[in-house]
């Protein structure tokens, strides 16, 4: 399949991307081989293959959900640098 300049320019477009003419010249062989690869894998049969989204089974890694006691709060508290006996103070961020 040999891709056109001006469907890389309207693609481009689309994507909101400015590209100059050198730009667009180094990407016409590099597309054009990507979408010639696209090729030969639409003539392989797929035909009972199945779909495919994971390489593992794992359907979750989590560890179970168990009820535990907190972390006191003195000792939450106390590896920060500024804290004001209830919360971690930080710097404010929103205007």
């Amino acid at each position: 399949m040999k891709i056109t300049k001006q469907e890389i320019e309207r693609v481009a477009a689309l994507a909101r991307l400015e590209l100059n003419q050198e730009e667009i010249a180094r990407l016409i062989p590099q597309l054009d081989h990507i979408l010639s690869y696209v090729t030969k894998l639409e003539k392989l049969k797929t035909d009972g293959v199945p779909v495919t989204t994971h390489t593992q089974s794992h359907t979750n890694a989590f560890r179970d959900d168990l009820v535990q006691e907190s972390l006191p709060r003195e000792k939450a508290l106390s590896n920060t640098a500024n804290e004001n006996g209830e919360s971690f103070v930080v710097p404010k961020v929103v205007g």
